[in-house]
C-alpha cells in the first residue's frame, strides 16, 4: 500500500512538474500569481484563501523547489505577501501594508553621527528623531511610504520606506550640508506672501516673493515695515521711522552688514535701497543677538541675493523712478551684481511728485514765496542710488563678498523778484559706503564671518542771499570704519555658541559758515568702539532659547571711555500644538544721535544732523527692553499679542525734536514706554485679512522742566489698521484704512500773555509742554497688480495705487514762531493729499 501512495504521490509531482514546465516555456517562464496558486492547490491537496485585488497584479517565475513550504515561502518573498498557514491543509495569503524600517544617517563632509535629525513619514503622524549614534527606526510604516530627514544646516533628503524594511541590514545615509542661514518660522504667511514672522520674534521680508500691501505697487522695504504692529511713521516718511516710541536715529539701518547713515530718497519719502535686489530684510524690535551693537529701538537688517549661480535681469519705471537691476555671472564660481535707479522728477511733472513736493517743502524756504506773484522761480530736484556686488566663492566651503552703495539727493533752487535780484540754494545729500566679507566653513559644526566696511555720509547746503552779498553754508559729515568678526561652533544638535569682536571708529563734522556777518562754527569728534560678544543658542523641539553679553568700551578721543555691559535674552516656549510664548529681553545703546534743528538751517528741508555723544551736553543714550508675546497659528487663522515696557536714558531736548519753550535748552533726561500690541490674520491662498492694533502710553522725565514727567513727542496712544488682501489669477488687489489719535503739542497761551515782548527777541509763552493733543489721523490706501507674459522668457507687472483715497487732510505737525510784527503764526505740516502712482515692470 505504501509502495502504491508512492507511485500514486511521485506521478502527481512528475505531472506537476511537467506542466508548470510547459507553461512557463509558453510564457517565457513566467505566469500570473493567480494561476500558480490554482495549479498547487490541485496537485498538493491545499486551499489557499486570498482577495483577487491583492495578487491579480502580480507575475510569478515558478519555483524549482518541490518542497510545499519552500513554494509558499518563495511566493511570500517575490511578492511581498504575508503567508499564514490555518491547519494542515488551509492557508491564507495576504498583503501586509506596514513594515518595520531603521537606517543611520550621518553627515557627508565628516560622516560624523547627526544627532536628533528629525525622521517623518509623510502623510501619516508618524516621526521620530536619531539617537546619538544616528539610528532611528520606526515601526508599522505603510509600505508605499516616503520619509523624509531634515536636520538644521543639512538639506532635506526623501528615502522610500521599503529601502529601510528591518529584515534588511542597516543602511546608512548622509546627509549634504546646506550653508543657507535659516529661521526656524512660526508663521510662513504673515499679512501678504514673502512676510513670515520668526520664532526669535523677528520679521522677515522676502521682497522675490512679496505679495501686495495696500498703498504698495513696489516692495519698498522702509514702507513694507510700517505694516507691521508697532512700527509707522509720524510724519509719513521713510526716513523717520519711529519703531515702539522711538525716534528714527535709534534704529540700526544695515545694508550688506554696513551700517546706513541715510536711507531715504526725495528727502524721506522713499527708501534708498533698491527693492528688488534687496533680496530679505530682516526686523528685530526686541532680543537683539549681542552681535548687534548701536540702534536702541531697532534692527533692520538687509541682504541682498548671496548666490553665485542665479542669474536674472530686470527694471521698470513709476511715476517719480526708473531703475535697473542685473546679476551676470562671470564665471562657475563668481558673478556681478548690479542695480541704478534715477528719479524721472527733473523732467517729468507728474500728479505723484507734484504731491511729493508740496509734502517734502512745506514749511521751507523753498516754499515760503510760492504764493507770490513777483518772484520767478527755478527749481531742479533730482535723486539717484548705485549699488554692485562681487561674488566670489574661493571653494564650497569659503565664499567672498565685495559690496558697494551709493545715494544722493539733489537740490538747485533760485529765486529772482522784480529788481531782478536773485537768491540760491543748494543741497546735496549723499552715503557713499563699501565693504567685503569673508564666510568660511572650515568643519561640520565650526565656522567663521570676518566683515569689513567704510560709509561715508555727507550733507551740505550752501544759501546766497541779499542779491549775492550773504552766503551761508552749512555741512554734516561722518566717517565710519568697521571691523567683525563672527566664530560659530555647534556643540551638538541643540546647542551652538557664537562669538564675536567688533571695531567701529565713528568721526562725525558739524560746521556753519556765514560771511556777513562773519560767523564760523566747527565741531567734530570720533569716538572709539571696541566690542566683544558670546551667545548660546539652544534649539528643540519645544523650546528655542538664545541668551547672550555684549561688552562696549566706548571711548570719545577727547573727552570721555566708559564700559557698558548688556545683556541679551530671546526664549519661545510650545505650549501647545500651535500656540507658542516668548519673552524677549536687551540692554542696548548708542553713541550717535541726530540733532532735530528746527530753524530754517539746511534750507528748512532737511533738518536733522548727525553728532556725536560726549557725556557733557549729550551722554550715550541707553535703553532697557522686555517684552512678553503668545502667538496662535492654525490653519488660516493667526493671533499674537505681545506686551512691552522700554526705558531709554541719555536723551536729549535737542534729539527729540522739541518745538516749544524747551527747543534750545538742551535738557538732558529719559523716556519710559508701556505697550501692547495685538494682530489678528485670517489667511488663504487667495485672500489675507487683518486687524491690528497698538495701545502706547509713552512719556518723557526732565528734571529741569516743569512738569518733570509729560507725553512724549511721538506719544501716539491708539493706532488701528484694518487691510486686507485679494488674489484672483494674475491679479492681486489691496485695500487698507489707517487711524491713529493725533501727536501732542505745545500751544501757547491765551490772551495777553501768549507773548514776552520784554525779551529779545519776543518769545512766546507756552502752556504745559504736550498738553495739547493733534486732530486723529486716517488714511485709506488702496493698490493693484497684474502679472503677465511677454514672452516665454520674459515676466510684466503693471501696478496702480492710490494713497489717501479719501484725500482726507491730516495734520501731522503743529507748532508756532513769532513773526516780524511780533504776531504768533501757526505752522502746520499735512500729509499728503491724494496721491496717485502706476508702475511697469520687466524681469528675465
Amino acid at each position: 500500500m505504501q509502495k502504491n501512495n508512492f507511485l500514486r504521490s511521485f506521478c502527481c509531482f512528475l505531472l506537476f512538474a511537467f506542466s508548470l514546465v510547459t507553461t512557463a516555456q509558453e510564457t517565457n517562464n513566467v505566469v500570473p500569481l493567480l494561476n500558480y496558486i490554482q495549479q498547487l492547490e490541485q496537485n498538493f491537496n491545499i486551499r489557499i484563501s486570498y482577495v483577487n485585488k491583492d495578487i491579480e497584479s502580480f507575475n510569478i517565475q515558478p519555483s524549482a523547489s518541490t518542497s510545499l513550504g519552500e513554494i509558499l515561502k518563495y511566493i511570500s518573498k517575490k511578492t511581498d505577501l504575508t503567508l499564514t498557514k490555518l491547519n494542515e491543509r488551509y492557508y491564507a495569503l495576504s498583503k501586509e501594508n506596514t513594515i518595520s524600517i531603521h537606517a543611520k544617517i550621518l553627515d557627508n563632509y565628516e560622516q560624523s553621527t547627526v544627532n536628533g535629525a528629525t525622521i517623518e513619514v509623510l502623510e501619516s503622524n508618524l516621526a521620530t528623531v536619531t539617537d546619538a549614534t544616528g539610528y532611528f527606526s520606526l515601526n508599522n510604516v505603510p509600505k508605499d511610504a516616503i520619509l523624509r530627514i531634515r536636520f538644521i544646516g543639512f538639506k532635506t533628503m526623501h528615502i522610500s520606506a521599503k529601502e529601510l524594511d528591518s529584515n534588511n541590514p542597516i543602511k546608512t545615509f548622509l546627509l549634504s550640508q546646506h550653508y543657507v542661514a535659516l529661521k526656524e518660522v512660526i508663521v510662513s504667511k504673515f499679512l501678504t506672501t514673502g512676510l513670515s514672522k520668526s520664532k526669535d520674534g523677528s520679521i522677515v521680508l522676502n521682497t522675490t516673493n512679496f505679495g501686495i500691501l495696500p498703498g504698495l505697487i513696489e516692495p519698498d522695504v522702509l514702507q513694507t515695515v510700517q505694516a507691521l504692529p508697532g512700527i509707522k511713521s509720524s510724519n509719513e516718511t521713510v526716513s523717520d521711522i519711529n519703531v515702539r516710541g522711538g525716534t528714527n536715529d535709534q534704529n540700526l539701518v544695515l545694508w550688506e552688514d554696513i551700517k546706513m547713515y541715510q536711507s531715504g530718497h526725495f528727502l524721506g519719502l522713499i527708501s534708498a535701497f533698491n527693492p528688488y535686489l534687496t533680496n530679505s530684510v530682516t526686523i528685530i524690535k526686541n532680543g537683539t543677538s549681542p552681535q548687534f551693537g548701536d540702534g536702541i529701538s531697532s534692527v533692520i537688517d538687509m541682504r541682498t541675493n548671496n548666490k553665485v549661480d542665479n542669474s536674472f535681469l530686470g527694471g521698470g519705471f513709476n511715476m517719480i523712478s526708473a531703475d535697473v537691476y542685473a546679476q551676470v555671472p562671470i564665471t562657475k564660481k563668481s558673478a556681478f551684481q548690479f542695480s541704478a535707479r534715477r528719479s524721472i522728477t527733473d523732467f517729468l511733472n507728474s500728479p505723484t511728485y507734484n504731491r511729493y513736493f508740496d509734502k517734502t517743502f512745506q514749511d521751507s524756504d523753498i516754499d515760503k514765496n510760492t504764493t507770490n506773484n513777483d518772484i520767478t522761480r527755478e527749481e531742479d530736484f533730482y535723486f539717484y542710488d548705485i549699488t554692485a556686488k562681487v561674488l566670489y566663492n574661493i571653494t564650497e566651503k569659503q565664499k567672498l563678498r565685495f559690496s558697494f552703495i551709493h545715494m544722493n539727493n539733489a537740490l538747485d533752487y533760485q529765486e529772482t523778484n522784480a529788481n531782478n535780484e536773485t537768491a540760491l540754494s543748494k543741497l546735496d545729500q549723499q552715503n557713499t559706503s563699501f565693504g567685503g566679507s569673508l564666510e568660511s566653513r572650515w568643519t561640520s559644526r565650526f565656522s567663521t564671518k570676518v566683515n569689513a566696511y567704510r560709509t561715508s555720509y555727507n550733507l551740505n547746503t550752501k544759501a546766497i542771499s541779499n542779491n549775492k552779498e550773504q552766503e551761508l553754508q552749512q555741512t554734516n559729515k561722518v566717517l565710519e570704519n568697521g571691523l567683525k568678526l563672527n566664530t560659530n561652533y555647534k556643540l551638538n544638535n541643540k546647542i551652538s555658541l557664537l562669538n564675536g569682536y567688533q571695531l567701529i571708529e565713528t568721526g562725525i563734522l558739524n560746521l556753519t559758515n556765514v560771511t556777513l556777518p562773519p560767523y564760523r562754527k566747527n565741531i567734530k569728534g570720533v569716538i572709539r568702539t571696541n566690542s566683544i560678544y558670546s551667545e548660546i543658542d539652544y534649539k528643540s523641539t519645544k523650546l528655542n532659547a538664545r541668551a547672550g553679553v555684549r561688552v562696549n568700551h566706548i571711548e570719545n578721543i577727547n573727552t570721555f571711555k566708559r564700559w557698558i555691559v548688556e545683556p541679551r535674552l530671546n526664549v519661545n516656549y510650545n505650549l501647545a500644538t500651535h500656540f507658542n510664548a516668548n519673552i524677549l529681553g536687551e540692554f542696548k545703546s548708542q553713541s550717535t544721535n541726530q540733532i532735530i534743528d528746527l530753524e530754517q538751517n539746511f534750507l528748512g528741508v532737511e533738518k536733522r544732523r548727525w553728532i556725536l555723544a560726549d557725556e557733557d551736553q549729550l551722554p550715550i543714550t541707553t535703553s532697557k527692553q522686555l517684552s512678553l508675546g503668545f502667538n496662535y497659528d492654525k490653519n488660516s487663522l493667526y493671533i499674537g499679542i505681545e506686551g512691552f515696557y522700554k526705558d531709554v536714558e541719555g536723551i536729549s531736548t535737542q534729539t527729540q525734536g522739541f518745538q516749544n519753550q524747551d527747543q534750545f535748552n538742551g535738557e538732558i533726561g529719559k523716556y519710559n514706554i508701556t505697550g501692547i500690541e495685538f494682530l489678528i490674520n485670517k489667511k488663504t491662498n487667495s485672500y489675507s485679512t487683518w486687524l491690528s492694533y497698538t495701545y502706547n502710553i509713552n512719556n518723557y522725565t526732565f528734571k529741569a522742566i516743569t512738569p518733570n514727567t509729560f507725553p512724549n513727542n511721538l506719544d501716539i496712544t491708539h493706532t488701528v489698521t484694518f487691510a486686507g488682501t485679494y488674489n484672483y489669477k494674475d491679479f492681486r488687489f489691496g485695500l487698507g484704512i489707517n487711524y491713529n489719535s493725533g501727536k501732542p503739542y505745545t500751544e501757547p497761551k491765551e490772551g495777553e500773555n501768549a507773548l514776552d515782548l520784554f525779551s529779545f527777541p519776543t518769545k512766546i509763552n507756552y502752556k504745559d509742554p504736550n498738553s495739547s493733543r493733534l486732530p486723529n489721523y486716517l488714511r485709506a490706501d488702496i493698490s493693484a497688480l497684474y502679472n503677465f507674459k511677454l514672452n516665454k522668457t520674459c515676466k510684466a507687472t503693471f501696478g496702480a495705487s492710490i494713497l489717501n483715497i479719501l484725500n482726507k487732510e491730516n495734520i501731522l505737525n503743529r507748532y508756532y514762531r513769532v513773526t516780524e510784527q511780533d504776531e504768533i503764526e501757526t505752522i502746520e505740516s499735512a500729509s499728503l493729499g491724494i496721491t496717485p502712482n502706476i508702475s511697469f515692470r520687466v524681469s528675465f
